[in-house]
Parts: C-alpha cells; structure tokens; sequence
C-alpha cells in the first residue's frame, strides 16, 4: 500500500509537471530589435504621472507599454546605488552602509554614487565586497561583461547608468555626461546605451543625515520628464526606449513606474513571467529584456524574463487614463497593506491568545456557572468559527477596492469583517449548524476553494492582502507562499479528516484511506505544480502528513524503514517537478525550475543560506514572540499524546466521539512541523495554521460539551418531572 501511495503521488506531480513542462511561453519580445535605450531614474511612481505636469511620461503610459515595477533590493528600501547596480547585475545588489558597512538600516542615509574617472568605476572593490557577501548571487558587471564577450559595447550617460555599464572589474568603456547637445550621438554609439536622469528625493522621507533637497518633489518630477523627453527626441529610429524608476525617494519603500516604447510595445500593459501579473514586474526584467532585445546573452540564473505586452486597442487617452488607474491601483493597494500587516498579525496573534486563555479557564471550570453553562458554550463555538473565518476572509476582501478610500485601515478592516460575517452566518446558520464538526467543514472549504481557484486563475486575491503576497518586498507575485501554504495546507488536512472519519464511522476505513488520499494528493498537486501553486517547500511538508494519514487508516505503522522510504520519495519528487519546470521555455520557469538550474550552476547553497538565515532572523530577532512558534509545537504535540493531561477532558471524548479526529490532526502537526523546518521563514507556517487548526479543535471540543451539556439537563429534567 506504502508503494502504490507513493506511485499516485509520483503522478500526481508528474502530471502536473508535464502538463507545465508542456505549455508555450507566454508571448514576449524575444526577436532582436535594434538598440535599446533605457532611461533610469528614481522615486517616482505612477501617482506622480499626469497629462499637464509630465507630458513625456504621459506620452509614455498613452503610447507604449507601462507597469507597475517591484525594485526591492538586498535591504527593505532601494536607494539610486542600489537600483543602477541592480540593473548592471540583473539581480538584487546594494551599495554599502554608512562608513562602506556591509549593511544598511532603513533610517540611515544612502551612500553616493561613485564618481567614473578615466573609464573606471572609483571604489568598485567596495561594491564587490558588499555583495559578494549577501547571497543573492549578483555579478556585478554582468551587463558590461555580456556586451565585451559579445564584442560590442554598451554606452553609459551619467554616474548612475557607469554602475550599470561597468564589466566585472568596473571598466567603463563608453561613458559620457549627461549633456542634451550631444544625446543624438551619445545614444548611436553603442547598442545599449543606459541614460542617468537623475533621481528625485522626497525632502519628508529621506533618512536622517541625508541632505534634503530644496526643490519640491513636483519640480524634481517635472525636471526628470524634461530629460526623458529629451533622451526619447534623440534615440535612435527604430529604438526601444525603456523609462524605469529604479530607486525610492526616501526611507519608505515602494512599487515604482516602468514604460516601453518601440517596436514591440505599442499601448498597453507589460507583463513579465517572472511575476505572472500583468502591468506588474520587477527590475530584473529590464535588464533581461536589453539583453534579448540586442541579441546579447541572457545567463539562465537571472531571474528576470523578457517583457512582453497586453496590448490595447488603440492609444486613446481615455485607455490610458484607464491604464494609468489601474498603476496607481497597483502602488497604492501594495503601500496601503504593507503598513497593516504587522499590526494585523499582532492583534489576531494576540486576539486568539487571549481567546484560548479564556477556554481553558472555562475548560477547567474556572469560570462560568452549571446556569450559563450552555450559552458559554455556545458563545465560544461561534467566536472559534468566527476567528477561523478571518483567513479567507482577507483574501475575499480584495474583491472590494478598499485602497480607494480616505482612510484604507476602516476600509480593509470592514472588508475582511464583511466577509466574516458573511462566511460564519453560512457556517453557524445552515442546517450543518449543529453537527460536530459542520461549522467548520464550511469554513475549512472555504479557504480550500478560495485559496485553490484564486492560485489557478493568477493569484490576483492573494496580490496585496493582509495575509497573502505583497509585491513591493518582491519575494514571490504568484502561488502560494508560506502563509498561504500553511491555510491551504491546514484546511486541506482537516478537510480529509473529516471526510475519512465518515467513512471510518460507516465500517469502511479503505474508502476512508482513498477519500484522504485524494483530497491530499488534489491539495499536493494545486500547491506545488509550477503553473498554479508553484511552491517547492509545501509538497515536502504535505506529502509526508498525507501518507501518515492514510497509512494511519488503514491500521499500517510508520517504522523507521517506511519514513526513510517517504523521505527519499519525498525529495525525489520535489526534484521532479523542478527538473520538469525547469524543461520549459527558459521565461516560462517558476522558481522552482530557477532553483534546478542553480544547482546545475553551483548557486543552490547561496539560495539555502539565505533561507536559513531569513528562518534564524525571524526566530531570534527582534520579533521575540516567534520563539514561541518551536514551543508551541511541543506543547501541542505533548497535548496531543494526553489530552487529558492539561485539565480538560473534552478532547479525549471528541477523539473517541470521532475516531480519525487525533490522527488528522497529528497529520497536521506533522505538516506544519516539517514545513517550519524547510522553508525559508518557515516559523510563520505553525503560527497562521493555528489560525485555522486551534479554533477546529475549541469548536468540535465544545460543541461535543455542547452536547454532553444538553443531554445533561435533558436527564435531570427528566428527574425532577417524575
């Protein structure tokens, strides 16, 4: 049984992958153009951008392509060194902190960009060495490496656009000033020719320490619009011009503004593989894009693609103000939820804290009375399913433009308790209302189906919510992260539970093995086939929890020799789908096929050790409660092997009440154990799939009191009648 359970998980996922390994690439602009010109500058967004203050950039956004662009780099906000080498490397690069420190604070000044001095990048030495040690596998200098190894070259205007252009050693061959008598032949020089506009500076956000600038921030916008007009006059015919805002403007960090003009992005919106999102990218792309669009070389471990485009129907200025609606949706959803998610997290970490104090204490009949029993009991069956309806609830509320109001917290805050209300009335109200464990069956679907159908069609609910991906940090655009890994996962889980516990009840435990194994299998292949899911650390956690189940079912022990097998198996299987992914089309790739060919590369352990060191810092860094996560699980497990240990008794009459209650939910412990240990920020899976485990557990215990309660009273009644 162990083996043909493992085959159905082999083809599941190989299934999956071969279907993903099979699609096309989406279109994109791979045929060589001529040059490309790519404008760079800073701090603006598409709320900076209108028809009257910035016509170039209008001209832009009405006839070309445009997208909002992810410019996260090595630290949380992006200063101007930080994007130009970013562009210069295709990946996530920084320059150095305050006294060339290799790190740097978000509150602390951006350093200068070095001056170029007889065509060579004056302390390039410091650059190599803050980057060599960040783990993000950036060459610095790729761009003008590719171009010598091709012999061509690539021209660099400005101070900015040297860090760009510099090879490996920071030579830079082609440099010039900034100077708008001499653009025309500046830009004919070479076949990429990268342009430093200048980068605007928010005099009210820049850290302390820096120099604030004396022009407002419109003036700054206005005068960078100038220049781009200037550069776009002057480049060559049949050129594509790329605008690219590659830094913020102070301490806050946000999406910035990117446009494409040329012969392959007429109107509409870009649209990268690399995020899945269309009028969404990153700022690897641009440079993956001048790479292809010249016919240079583009390395795979980069881990942009080239831009393509959603075209429009015409380049009216009704579209465009429509486009340009749409951008600025993009900022200010990501800016809006990013400042809320820590205080979310916070209140619902301590809102349930308090909440499971509370049970305990009525648990052990510390408070309440034999009177008020039953109403108590009540009250806390419907605040567990309320609590457990807050996950999907988050994700739902993205169906509502909530960034559009003056004041986005009440309007996100009344978006997720619309459908609160609304998925708990369903829940408490319908006539499952009152079964074990009906309530949540409607939540736990819910959050399956919704987290399922959303990773099929784009991700789009996920993008921007409180709980789920969030663009402006640039870790993942589509799938399932850990948080919502750790719902779907959960609510998969207990899902199966309750459907094998059916069968078990009616005599048939190989029914209720197969109900189990579909229901995991189905949660495996959405969660980590690279066209939906994508997630390369939730198969590894998932798989094993889903076997343990079913084995559990069909009365079959889990020795040493088994779990070997299932480990073995389960990597083997993760490679799979990642060799799979990895076949297809090179712009087509999740990160999942990106991991295969870093380790064909030799740059899978620099990807580990910054998992791990992302994983340790949230466990022993500032945010102390997390070192809560590993001893919770301990004490849930301990809670798990005697559930009368603790002073209630209610979780040991569930579990004989329903006899596969115990082994899904150690399915469960298994899942979010192994995926806090794998995955990169893995301490936030046990502690959001508490969110939905914990409340499951108070509801069917309570309501099993419930129960108990009422048959109780039913008795003594009964009594004082005769």
């Amino acid at each position: 049984m162990v083996a043909a359970l493992l085959g159905l998980l082999f083809t599941l996922l190989g299934a999956s992958g071969a279907y993903a390994a099979s699609r096309p690439a989406s279109p994109a602009a791979t045929t060589p153009h001529g040059s490309v010109v790519v404008i760079g500058t800073g701090g603006i967004t598409w709320s900076d951008v209108s028809e009257a203050r910035t016509p170039a950039l209008w001209s832009f956004l009405r006839d070309g392509s445009s997208a909002a662009m992810t410019i996260r780099s090595v630290f949380t906000n992006t200063c101007p060194v930080d994007g130009w080498l970013g562009l210069g490397s295709g990946a996530r690069a920084a320059g150095p902190g305050p006294g060339g420190a290799a790190t740097r604070a978000q509150n602390q000044p951006c350093a200068p960009i070095a001056r170029t001095v007889d065509g060579q990048v004056q302390g390039w030495d410091t650059y190599l060495r803050i980057n060599a040690g960040n783990h993000f596998d950036s060459h610095l200098g790729l761009v003008g490496d590719e171009a010598t190894a091709a012999g061509t070259c690539v021209e660099a205007i400005g101070p900015g656009a040297a860090l760009a252009a510099a090879t490996g050693k920071g030579a830079v061959a082609h440099y010039a000033q900034y100077a708008a008598a001499s653009l025309t032949a500046d830009l004919a020089s070479c076949p990429v020719t990268l342009v430093d506009v200048g980068s605007v500076r928010d005099a009210t956000d820049v850290a302390p320490g820096e120099v604030a600038p004396t022009a407002s921030k419109a003036d700054q916008v206005a005068a960078v619009d100038a220049k781009i007009a200037e550069v776009a006059a002057a480049a060559p015919h049949g050129a594509t011009v790329i605008v690219a805002s590659l830094s913020d403007a102070g301490m806050t960090e946000r999406l910035r503004l990117a446009a494409a003009k040329g012969p392959a992005y007429g109107p509409g919106t870009l649209a990268s593989p690399s995020t899945r999102q269309p009028g969404l990218i990153q700022l690897q792309d641009v440079t993956v894009t001048a790479l292809s669009l010249t016919g240079l070389p583009v390395p795979d471990a980069l881990g942009g693609a080239v831009l393509g485009r959603n075209a429009a129907t015409s380049s009216s200025v009704e579209l465009a103000r429509d486009r340009l609606r749409g951008l600025v949706d993009y900022d200010q959803a990501s800016h809006e939820v990013h400042s809320l998610v820590p205080p979310f997290f916070n209140g619902v970490v301590y809102v349930q804290l308090v909440i499971y104090a509370l049970v305990a204490l009525f648990w052990r009949g510390k408070i309440g009375s034999e009177r008020t029993r039953l109403r108590s009991l009540r009250l806390t069956r419907v605040v567990a399913v309320v609590a457990a309806s807050i996950p999907a609830a988050t994700f739902l509320a993205n169906l509502l433009p909530w960034w559009r109001f003056a004041s986005p917290m009440l309007a996100i805050v009344g978006s997720v308790a619309l459908f609160v209300a609304l998925i708990a009335s369903v829940a408490l109200l319908g006539p499952w209302g009152c079964r074990l464990f009906g309530p949540m069956v409607v939540v736990t679907a819910t959050t399956v189906v919704v987290l399922g159908v959303d990773v099929m069609t784009g991700s789009r609910l996920q993008l921007s919510s409180l709980m789920g991906l969030q663009p402006v940090i640039g870790g993942r655009y589509y799938g399932l992260g850990n948080v919502e890994f750790s719902l779907f996962a959960t609510s998969a889980l207990l899902l199966a539970t309750v459907a094998a516990n059916r069968f078990v009840l009616a005599g048939r435990p190989r029914t209720a093995a197969a109900a189990a194994a579909v229901i995991g299998g189905v949660a495996i292949v959405v969660d980590g086939a690279p066209m939906w899911g994508a997630d390369g650390g939730g198969p590894p956690a998932l798989g094993p929890a889903t076997v343990y189940l079913v084995l559990t079912l069909l009365g079959i022990a889990i020795t040493w020799r088994r779990a070997a097998v299932l480990v073995v198996a389960t990597v083997a299987a993760f490679l799979l789908v990642s060799f799979l992914d990895w076949l297809r089309p090179e712009d087509s790739r999740s990160h999942l096929g990106r991991f295969f060919q870093s380790i064909i590369d030799g740059g899978a352990m620099d990807i580990i050790i910054r998992k791990l060191q992302q994983n340790l810092g949230l466990l022993f860094g500032n945010y102390r409660l997390t070192l809560l996560v590993p001893v919770a699980l301990v004490f849930v497990i301990y809670v798990m092997a005697r559930p009368t240990s603790w002073g209630s008794r209610a979780l040991q009459r569930s579990f004989d009440r329903a006899p596969v209650l115990r082994p899904g939910l150690i399915a469960v412990l298994v899942m979010l154990t192994i995926g806090f240990a794998v995955n990169d920020s893995g301490v936030a899976i046990p502690a959001v799939g508490a969110t939905i485990a914990v409340p499951f557990i108070i509801a069917t215990s309570v309501r099993t009191l419930e129960d108990e309660t009422r048959q109780g009273q039913s008795r003594r009644s009964g009594r004082r009648s005769r």
